[in-house]
């Protein structure tokens, strides 16, 4: 937290920084200066607002693409937003979005874009599809397959939290709002392996190569264990991963009834989405 009458450091990144980066290396270098990274998920999970407030000036967040979704006022704090790139380039970009995006940061803090890709059906953008802001550029094309679950993709905020980790850098890497939870307003996009993810992030927190805002809360399994020391933590593992297959069996009869339901509603749905697909775009700022 920034103490009374603390001024901003000057050894920080200069406004706009992140303009014509490629290499991993200068990323790093990028990187290097900053407390902590803290990488801001689309997710009611965290009030983003009040997040500079908690972390030393020192730090830098990392923010995705549809900032309006957690955002309703210009941010403060040093920031850098990732775009990531898809096979129509980057989404806020064919969508009109990015004078909207930039609209939340503060020019004085503001890095700039770190365009990213990481398969080859995903393509980057130029800076002037960006409305000219600072571009860098973040091309990983491989860098999951033997690593991620075949057929899926890594979500951005789960590719870039295990790239830095793997870069060893002083800071301290903070994960703020990534829960992966459905709901009403957040969608889980079946593209990802959320399950995957989940694991992977919750156990480099426990091993110390990343931090979760909030913290992460106890293993309950690891106090069974503790407590029965008799039974193998193999065992409890085995037991685990039963009940939660015949957990998500259950969901998945629950799910093809629903399916079975909603038939008409998406005939319906993807019949006007042919004929005007214009209509469910979000339109640019100042558009008729």
């Amino acid at each position: 937290m920034k103490a009374p009458g603390e001024h901003e450091p000057e050894h920080l990144p200069a406004r706009g920084s992140a303009s014509g980066l490629t290499a991993p290396e200068d990323w790093r270098v990028l990187f290097s200066p900053y407390s902590h990274i803290v990488l801001v998920a689309n997710s009611a999970a965290v009030d983003v607002p009040a997040l500079p407030a908690q972390y030393p000036p020192t730090t830098l967040f990392v923010f995705f693409n549809k900032v309006y979704k957690v955002l309703n006022r210009p941010f403060e704090g040093h920031a850098l937003l990732v775009s990531r790139g898809q096979p129509r380039g980057a989404n806020i970009v064919y969508r009109g979005e990015v004078d909207e995006v930039l609209s939340f940061f503060a020019r004085a803090h503001f890095l700039g874009i770190m365009n990213i890709r990481f398969n080859a059906e995903e393509r980057l953008n130029p800076a002037a599809d960006f409305r000219n802001a600072p571009t860098g550029h973040l091309d990983l094309p491989g860098y999951f397959d033997d690593l991620y679950t075949a057929g899926k993709t890594p979500t951005s905020g789960f590719a870039l939290a295990l790239w830095l980790s793997e870069f060893r850098l002083a800071a301290t890497i903070v994960l703020a709002g990534f829960s992966a939870r459905r709901s009403e307003k957040w969608r889980i996009v079946s593209a990802h392996d959320w399950s995957f993810e989940q694991v992977f992030l919750r156990l480099l927190a426990r091993f110390g190569k990343i931090a979760v805002h909030g913290g992460i809360g106890a293993n309950a399994y690891a106090g069974l264990s503790a407590r029965f020391p008799e039974i193998p933590a193999a065992d409890i593992a085995l037991a685990a991963a039963e009940v939660l297959s015949e957990r998500l069996s259950n969901t998945d009869a629950e799910v093809d009834k629903l399916i079975s339901l909603t038939n008409i509603i998406r005939t319906a749905d993807n019949l006007l989405r042919r004929l005007k697909p214009a209509m469910f775009r979000r339109r640019p700022p100042g558009g008729g």
